[in-house]
């Protein structure tokens, strides 16, 4: 989805006249922040556009970090394709598994003594934000038709 129809789609919900008071801009920008900014279209680069631009000058994922924890979320970079030959749904599901009981017995261990600790805290989060990095990578390669071939015996 392009920057422009998140901020059309999120206008939905409120009204461009509220965006606009809220942010102290002019209500013909908020509708120019909705449509295409190419040279023929009427659009105007939007904060999405200008954020992601900062990101790519810095190369600092705690901007995005920041953004997502503002919002009430946490940033989990996607993992690059790993849809090669060879692999297979069977392995790909059991090595999930696997780290969803690694992530388990993480939490189990800090756990042990009715108190987590900082660095336990944070071993959860390293495992946690693995299981969630090598599932994503699993959708993508679901998504990308990578398992379509598996025949149901």
């Amino acid at each position: 989805m392009e920057s422009h129809e998140v901020i059309k789609n999120a206008c939905e919900k409120c009204s461009p006249k509220e965006v606009a008071a809220e942010l102290g801009v002019s209500l013909s920008l908020v509708y120019k922040w909705a449509q295409p900014n190419t040279e023929l279209g009427s659009g105007s680069r939007n904060p999405l556009d200008r954020v992601l631009e900062l990101v790519r000058i810095t190369r600092d994922p705690r901007i995005i970090e920041w953004v997502c924890e503002q919002a009430g979320g946490y940033f989990v970079r996607n993992p690059k394709s790993s849809c090669e030959e060879g692999y297979e749904v069977m392995p790909a599901t059991t090595q999930i598994v696997e780290q969803f009981g690694a992530l388990l017995a993480e939490i189990s261990k800090a756990a042990q003594d009715n108190s987590i600790t900082d660095e336990e805290s944070s071993q959860i989060r390293k495992v946690w934000d693995a299981l969630k990095s090598y599932t994503e990578g699993f959708v993508n390669c679901c998504e990308e038709g990578d398992f379509t071939k598996i025949r149901n015996p």
